[in-house]
């Protein structure tokens, strides 16, 4: 590539990422300069919108909540959807397709239609088991099962699975050994970004919990709207900024500290694992 191309594509890539920063900054810079505004139109700049978030009754349990659905819609996304994901493609391939099918199934129904059938279970679940918001993180595992699924499939895509499992196996380790040691640490990227998915999705919720009577950040927000629009228009605010520190932190953890290829990548990879599980072996024999 000669001087003048580079030149031409380092521009290109510049101009695009003022074109998509503005895009998706100036209507975060345009909530805020309306969540700081006075009573009235000569009245200056205050933050009272930002400081009424602490105290507005309900808002901060809202919050709480939500972060809570968001950690537990997580964790049992990861525990359920990757270690059936690394068994079918271990022992059962030709079943790939159905669980894709499956996963992908929720994308296909309309939200308001998964309210409606899943009303009477939660009708059921809140007389007989809890009434707790907590009870959301069910529904919204559904939700998260299309995106979570993209992102863990493109994952273990990356990995020679075969491989690596066959190492760790012919050196004693069980396959919750071979989960924790060998494909969670060769995939941090694809779970970071699937838990975020999942995060971004929880947070940013709405009509699951306020058909079924629940009050999470989204209905809580909509609540307070209807008597401070700048406090409103600031949980938002605060909202969006938390997501973008996510997906921030996301693009430096996990990534390679200096550029390999991708053969001595592999071997790196596969030398890892197996002196990993070697390692594990050997405190266990002792």
């Amino acid at each position: 590539m000669n001087r003048s191309r580079r030149r031409r594509l380092q521009i290109f890539r510049i101009v695009v990422f003022v074109v998509l920063g503005a895009f998706f900054l100036g209507p975060i810079g345009a909530m805020f300069e309306f969540s700081t505004r006075g009573n009235s139109v000569n009245a200056p700049r205050t933050l009272s919108a930002w400081t009424a978030i602490g105290t507005t009754p309900g808002l901060g349990d809202a919050i709480i909540a939500s972060l809570e659905l968001a950690a537990i819609t997580s964790v049992v996304m990861l525990v359920l959807v990757l270690p059936t994901m690394v068994w079918v493609r271990l022992r059962l391939p030709g079943l790939s397709r159905v669980i894709e099918f499956i996963c992908l199934m929720p994308l296909t129904v309309p939200a308001i239609a998964l309210v409606v059938g899943m009303r009477p279970i939660y009708i059921w679940i809140s007389i007989n088991v809890t009434d707790s918001i907590l009870a959301l993180a069910v529904a919204y595992v559904i939700l998260v099962l299309p995106y979570s699924y993209r992102a863990l499939d493109a994952g273990l895509a990356a990995l020679d699975l075969k491989t690596l499992t066959e190492a760790a196996r012919s050196l004693g380790a069980g396959w919750g050994t071979i989960m924790w040691r060998v494909v969670v640490p060769n995939m941090p990227s694809a779970i970071l970004n699937a838990s975020l998915l999942s995060v971004a999705l929880v947070l940013g919720e709405y009509t699951f919990a306020n058909l079924l009577n629940y009050e999470n950040l989204q209905v809580a927000i909509a609540y307070v709207g209807l008597t401070s629009a700048g406090t409103s228009v600031a949980v938002a605010v605060a909202s969006l900024v938390f997501a973008f520190a996510l997906l921030l932190i996301l693009s430096f953890v996990g990534r390679p500290p200096v550029p390999v290829s991708k053969a001595d990548e592999a071997d790196l990879q596969t030398g890892r694992m197996v002196s990993l599980s070697g390692g594990l072996i050997g405190r266990t024999g002792r």
